[in-house]
C-alpha cells in the first residue's frame, strides 16, 4: 500500500461536525431521518460493528495484523469502520453527544482508574 494512502487525502479540512452534517444532510434528502431513533442507531451500529468482528472472526492473530496488505481484505474493513463510524456519529448527534469531548473525559477517567504503575 502507498505511504499516504487516498483517503487520507479526503479527510483534509472534515471534522467530526462537519461529518455529522453530512451524515443528516443525506438522511434527510432520503427522508430517512424519522427512522434514526436513538434505538435504531443503537442497533445498526452493533450489527456494523459485528460485520467488523466478522471479518477477523476465523483469523490467527497474525493474520488479523496483517489484515490491511490484502486490498479486498482492506477495502472490508475500511468500509466496516466506516459503517461503525456512521452510526455512531448519528447516533451521538440524535442525542446530542460531543463524542470527542465524551471521549477525552473518558480518557481521563481512565487515566485515574488505571495508572502507569499499576495498570499491569
Amino acid at each position: 500500500m502507498n505511504e499516504f494512502h487516498e483517503s487520507e487525502r479526503r479527510t483534509d479540512g472534515l471534522d467530526v461536525a462537519a461529518l455529522q452534517r453530512r451524515l443528516a444532510a443525506f438522511a434527510a434528502a432520503r427522508d430517512w431521518q424519522q427512522y434514526h431513533t436513538p434505538k435504531n442507531l443503537a442497533a445498526a451500529l452493533s450489527v456494523e460493528a459485528s460485520e467488523l468482528v466478522e471479518i477477523f472472526q476465523w483469523l490467527t492473530p497474525e493474520q488479523s495484523a496483517r489484515v490491511m496488505e490484502d486490498e479486498g481484505a482492506a477495502a472490508r474493513v475500511e468500509d466496516e469502520v466506516a459503517d461503525v463510524l456512521a452510526y455512531l456519529l448519528q447516533f451521538c448527534e440524535v442525542l446530542g453527544i460531543d463524542a470527542l469531548a465524551a471521549l477525552s473525559a473518558k480518557i481521563d477517567r481512565n487515566e485515574g482508574r488505571f495508572p502507569v504503575n499499576g495498570g499491569r
